[in-house]
């Protein structure tokens, strides 16, 4: 089979009809969509039987975050590549093709990210940074920049910028649409659980970029980003997870945590 799609949702049943018709209206190619359902309590999972009974639902009774759920997905798909798409996320009627078509001849590629476009057309930062504002700031502050030389963080005027219609190599891919090659997930493992809603993306890329393998910025197609996220930053379940997000990546790359080792008890952050 050559492509998985899998989204996880909660509580967007509306949002994830669209996502899963373009979904639908853009697949050419063998594939399977699995959409893993977080205890959802509006009528997601009714909505997905009865419109649409080629999707295979995994129904969690918890909602587990996005990395728990997208690795219960990618463990049951069968796709030599992986595509993870939100479920606030519209895909265009060829992305798929030409994404997919780009792996193929890009073989060196682990992953690919597109063009992201907001609902009124406007082009999206993270589409080539890979990264929010937010963590743009928090890596900067920690001079983790070195790291990630193609994300801007550093030299304001370097010449190997990433500019919006220019296909490159990237640190980081954003999680809202990422395509990955099932191979090297096999090789550098599956998303971190302890990123439960944000950052696991991150983490994953920076995990491949250390194994060797490459992330690429693909922009000759195109995805709407509606972020619906963006509405709940003042929610305690918002701060939480995302700065918490922050505090387990600086604890895993940038911190040397004492190594206390107990017979039973599995280390909080175990060597990469």
């Amino acid at each position: 089979m050559k492509l998985s799609v899998i989204i996880v949702n909660h509580n967007l049943s509306d949002l994830l009809r669209q996502a899963v018709n373009a979904i639908i209206t853009a697949l050419n190619t063998e594939f399977e969509l699995i959409v893993v359902d977080n205890a959802s309590t509006d009528n997601s999972v009714e909505m997905l039987v009865a419109e649409f009974p080629q999707v295979r639902v995994i129904e969690n009774s918890t909602n587990y975050g996005m990395a728990k759920a997208y690795n219960e997905a990618i463990q049951v798909s069968k796709g030599e590549y992986v595509l993870l798409v939100n479920a606030d996320t519209i895909s265009g009627k060829e992305t798929l093709k030409r994404v997919v078509d780009f792996m193929d001849i890009n073989t060196l590629a682990a992953g690919v990210g597109v063009r992201m476009l907001s609902p009124q057309g406007t082009f999206l930062q993270e589409s080539n940074r890979g990264l929010t504002r937010q963590w743009v700031a928090f890596l900067k502050l920690m001079g983790f920049g070195k790291n990630l030389t193609k994300t801007r963080l550093n030299n304001r005027n370097h010449k190997a910028w990433v500019e919006e219609f220019q296909t490159s190599e990237v640190d980081i891919i954003n999680g809202a649409f990422m395509v990955l090659r099932r191979s090297v997930l096999n090789d550098v493992g599956l998303f971190d659980e302890r990123f439960v809603q944000y950052g696991y993306d991150i983490d994953l890329c920076y995990r491949i970029k250390l194994a060797g393998y490459k992330n690429y910025y693909f922009p000759k197609t195109y995805v709407i980003n509606l972020k619906v996220g963006e509405n709940a930053k003042l929610s305690w379940q918002y701060i939480k997870h995302f700065y918490g997000a922050m505090f387990i990546f600086a604890a895993k790359y940038m911190f040397r945590m004492p190594e206390i080792k107990m017979r039973g008890i599995p280390q909080l952050y175990p060597d990469l």
